[in-house]
């Protein structure tokens, strides 16, 4: 696993904060949001969200058969945590093995797009065009979400939420349909009013970027 901060947008490597500067710095992108080294799953990581200023959002119930395998976290001691990752793996219906990564992040970071393999910071050209491709449902209320033009390895999904971006990928693509059909529902990890016995799997390498 590796241990620098990386770029949430492209993975590359950051030129950290000096005399000169308090920010992370990305060649290609400039002052960036760094991703942290990912956490595996463990009661202690999530305990660790609780301080996140944006939603680190678990599909609750999971999907049978799925295990919770791991988060990341865009940010640092100066900004804050401002991205969020949950990742979850389980059996696909007809495809074998999938992973699912839902982001949570603050407009600008990056973070979604980057693991969604498109450029810029957000959902692109197209996003809310037209009927949702896909709900989710949070806090009680169906949340809209259209799909994302992608690497074509995934299936991508982009909304917002309490005024964040929430971002669902899914590997393999033909696994999309668990954001389109699965009726999932989202609860935010940083509740403390819930107790949830999550059911935690070996780590997901989809959170090393």
């Amino acid at each position: 696993m590796r241990a620098e901060p990386i770029c949430p947008r492209c993975f590359g490597p950051l030129r950290p904060p000096s005399a000169w500067s308090s920010a992370w710095r990305c060649g290609p992108h400039g002052d960036v949001l760094p991703l942290q080294t990912p956490k595996r799953p463990s009661q202690a990581a999530i305990e660790a969200l609780v301080d996140s200023r944006v939603p680190a959002w678990l599909p609750w119930p999971l999907p049978q058969g799925w295990l919770v395998t791991g988060f990341a976290e865009a940010g640092d001691e100066r900004s804050g945590i401002r991205g969020t990752v949950v990742a979850v793996s389980g059996p696909s219906l007809t495809h074998g093995p999938a992973d699912m990564l839902i982001i949570a992040e603050e407009p600008g970071v990056g973070l979604g797009a980057g693991f969604a393999g498109i450029s810029g910071t957000d959902p692109g050209e197209g996003f809310g065009d037209g009927p949702p491709h896909a709900k989710v449902e949070i806090m009680g209320h169906p949340t809209p979400m259209w799909c994302v033009a992608a690497a074509p390895d995934r299936a991508v999904y982009a909304g917002e939420a309490l005024g964040n971006w929430l971002w669902t990928v899914v590997w393999p693509a033909e696994a999309g349909y668990l954001v389109t059909l699965a009726e999932l529902s989202l609860r935010d990890l940083r509740d403390n009013n819930q107790t949830l016995d999550l059911p935690l799997g070996a780590f997901s390498p989809r959170l090393e970027g």
